[in-house]
């Protein structure tokens, strides 16, 4: 038994996708969650620029308070440079989300004809080619960057046919070709699933990369007997939210996704690292 939160981290809000699945997966896990919205978007900076950030974070949610038992690195610009470097530093079992996606989508695929949306970082990192080549060699894998969702999701844009007028143009490559599985390697992009789905057709299965990770959470909580032993934990009143930019954006967008109330507090972020603001 392990009464401390596991600790999930991203660029802003779309790491909320993992913390939803594991608010059905693991609903009496408590949340600890840094999105970096000061500092977002991470696709376009340099590898080593974004492996000291998600360092940055994980030692702040390690170090605050009663600390984590696990983190979540529900970011793939972040997990791709970063994961080894923050599995080396930290002293708790750390998890990315490129790995599960790419199992998934290999145990998926019936054509071997797997796309790959994500930010450039991600796409430039091969993380995911390399793991869907390294699974079957014979995969037929179409890696297409597309910075322009996160913009959107980030910007909590109400006008879904200009929501849908994004999406399309930024899928334009992959509309109609033969993929049957598509991963969402990025994880704000299940935030606009529908908007997807409707560009690729039925016939395309969507893959939530962050989602998937819980699934590798649940089998190391039980592997150490680190479930949280205090049942139920009902509302998360107790869990908290964290961002570098402004609190009422991350929090309404926050609300509407998890469909909870939330508490986010205001870190500043630096080259020395996070702290708490003094307001809070």
């Amino acid at each position: 038994m392990d009464n401390r939160a596991i600790g999930y981290m991203d660029s802003g809000v779309g790491g909320l996708t993992a913390v939803k699945q594991a608010l059905y997966q693991l609903p009496n896990e408590q949340v600890k969650y840094v999105g970096d919205t000061l500092r977002m978007p991470y696709g376009p900076r340099r590898t080593e620029e974004v492996a000291k950030f998600a360092l940055q974070i994980g030692q702040y949610l390690n170090e605050t308070d009663d600390g984590i038992k696990l983190l979540v690195i529900a970011c793939n610009t972040a997990t791709a440079a970063g994961l080894p470097l923050l599995q080396e530093h930290l002293p708790i079992p750390v998890v990315g989300v490129i790995q599960p996606g790419v199992e998934s989508a290999l145990d998926t695929t019936e054509n071997n004809e797997v796309g790959v949306i994500a930010t450039q970082g991600t796409v430039d990192s091969n993380a995911y080619y390399n793991g869907l080549m390294a699974g079957n060699p014979g995969i037929d894998v179409r890696q297409v960057a597309t910075p322009d969702l996160v913009t959107l999701v980030e910007s909590n844009l109400a006008d879904e046919a200009e929501k849908q007028a994004v999406v399309t143009d930024q899928l334009a490559e992959l509309i109609g070709t033969d993929i049957d599985t598509l991963i969402l390697g990025c994880t704000h992009f299940p935030l606009l699933s529908n908007e997807i789905q409707q560009a690729m057709g039925d016939q395309v299965t969507l893959v939530n990369a962050g989602a998937e990770a819980i699934n590798l959470v649940e089998q190391i909580l039980d592997d150490n007997d680190a479930r949280h032993g205090i049942y139920p934990m009902a509302n998360h009143e107790d869990d908290l939210y964290f961002t570098t930019g402004d609190i009422e954006p991350f929090q309404k967008i926050a609300e509407s996704w998890l469909e909870i109330p939330v508490t986010v507090k205001h870190l500043e972020a630096d080259d020395n690292g996070l702290s708490l603001s003094k307001e809070d």
